[in-house]
Order: structure tokens, then C-alpha cells, then sequence
């Protein structure tokens, strides 16, 4: 999980008073909300009426926002790279707001991730990062299905790359691939209990994760490779999110959205 500092994320300009209130009496989970992007999908999710778990291994920065939301929101301690804790996660949420009808799979390791190959990559480091990054998406989709159930449904939007289709990210291409496979399979696995399953797979964002990742001096060759030459904000992809995990998605299951500037076409 992206253990970054904390930083307030707003969410989208005008978006305060555009807000339908699309998510009123629902609950969701956000992982790796602490920060970044995942914070930004917690604040707009909070904001449109939901009930907000944050469940983030950064107990700091997790409580933090937590506490900035106010009423309607929780803080979770979660490590998505054990099923235990996932499945805890799940039992906090039910037991604090009566169920769970959205997730949204976004913890990863990526700020602090190593920068080695697929041939040189040490094996235990990458058998822990393929547990938070593909494997984290399986297990917090398997903690929440039995009480999406029990609601007659619910929706999860999975947090993948455009990495999955470049073919030169090495390891976390490799994790965001595996997430795009999940998103397919489990949509056709958990369709019958009418629990949807999609991705959106984010260009290049502004976050403090990117820019560890990223030197500055290799920011603008990137942007200049863009349809759209700038760099995204977590904000340009709260509206996607939002929309696949409402019910105006109630008929899309098993598709992967790039969000990216025009970094991907796909013909």
C-alpha cells in the first residue's frame, strides 16, 4: 500500500456543487486511501453521500483523512496483501455501517517500489509485491462479496495501469496485467449475484508517488507523448470511477478504461 505522506486531496473543480448524490445510503471501501489518488476517490465518494471506509496500511495518514471527513467515514488498518486482514477489513465495514455495495481497489505499492527488472527483481521482494498489486484486488473483492450479497448486488472498480499494455514496466506491468485478467474473470464469475467488476487503467498522474518514480527531467518528454500534453490529476479520474461504480454503469462488467491523455490507443 502506498505509504506516501499525507496530503489534502481536493476533489474536482465545481464538483461540490455539481454532486447528484448518486451514492446516498450506500457504503464503500477505498483501499489505500490514505493519500494520492485513492484519497481523492474517498473524498468524492464521501461527498456524493456514501459511507466511506478507509482502509489504508498507513495508520497516520489513514485516520487523517478519516477525521477530515467527519461523520459517515472510518478508518481501517489494512494490509490487502493478506486475506485475514482484508477479510477484517470487510467485518469492520459491516459492523460499523450494516453492509457493503462499492470497493474500489486501488492500494498498491508504487512510490516506494524498487527499481530492478523482471530478471534481476529478488524473488522475495517480488512475491510480497505481487500480493499487494495483483493479489490485493482478489483478495478484498473475495472479503466483500458475501456482504454484497446479502445487499443484492454491488459494484467494484479495480485499479489498473496503462504499465499493463507497454510491455517495459517490468514487474508492475506484470501486476497490472494480472489485474486486468481479474477484472474479466470475476465479472463473469460474480455476475450471477449481479456484483459488477471493472478497471480504469491511469496515465501518467501528478501524485508524490509518480514523482518519486519519475525524475522531473523525464516529465516533460512524457507529457510531450500525450494526445492530451499534460500530466493527469487524481481528480481527472474521479469521475470515471464514480460513473462505473454507480448504477448509471448498471449494464458494464469486466471492462478496463484507460484514463490517460491519449497514452493508449486501442483500435
Amino acid at each position: 500500500m502506498f505509504n506516501g505522506s499525507h496530503t489534502k486531496i481536493a476533489v474536482p473543480r465545481g464538483s461540490t456543487e455539481s454532486m447528484t448524490n448518486r451514492f446516498v445510503d450506500r457504503v464503500a471501501i477505498v483501499t489505500g486511501a490514505g493519500g494520492g489518488i485513492g484519497e481523492a476517490y474517498a473524498r468524492a465518494l464521501h461527498g456524493e453521500g456514501a459511507s466511506v471506509v478507509i482502509a489504508e496500511l498507513n495508520a497516520e495518514a489513514g485516520q487523517a483523512v478519516a477525521d477530515d471527513l467527519g461523520d459517515r467515514a472510518l478508518f481501517v488498518e489494512t494490509d490487502v496483501g493478506d486475506p485475514t486482514s482484508t477479510d477484517a477489513m470487510a467485518a469492520a465495514t459491516v459492523d460499523a455501517f450494516g453492509g457493503i455495495d462499492h470497493l474500489v481497489n486501488n492500494a498498491a505499492i508504487f512510490g516506494d517500489m524498487e527499481l530492478s527488472g523482471l530478471t534481476n527483481v529478488d524473488y522475495d521482494y517480488l512475491d510480497k509485491f505481487m500480493k499487494v498489486n495483483m493479489m490485493g484486488a482478489l483478495h478484498c473483492s473475495r472479503s466483500v462479496m458475501r456482504p454484497m450479497r446479502k445487499r443484492g448486488g454491488g459494484s467494484i472498480v479495480n485499479q489498473s495501469s496503462t504499465a499493463a499494455w507497454m510491455g517495459i514496466s517490468g514487474f508492475y506491468g506484470l501486476a497490472k496485467a494480472g489485474v486486468n485478467f481479474l477484472t474479466t474473470s470475476l465479472a463473469h464469475e460474480l455476475g450471477h449475484s449481479n456484483i459488477r467488476i471493472n478497471a480504469i487503467a491511469p496515465g501518467p498522474t501528478d501524485t508524490a508517488a509518480m514523482n518519486k518514480q519519475v525524475p522531473v527531467e523525464f516529465q516533460d518528454p512524457l507529457v510531450q507523448s500525450l494526445a492530451i500534453k499534460r500530466l493527469g490529476t487524481p481528480g481527472d479520474h474521479v469521475g470515471p470511477v464514480l460513473f462505473l461504480l454507480s448504477d448509471e454503469a448498471a449494464w458494464m462488467t469486466g471492462h478496463v478504461m484507460a484514463v490517460d491523455g491519449g497514452q493508449i490507443t486501442r483500435i
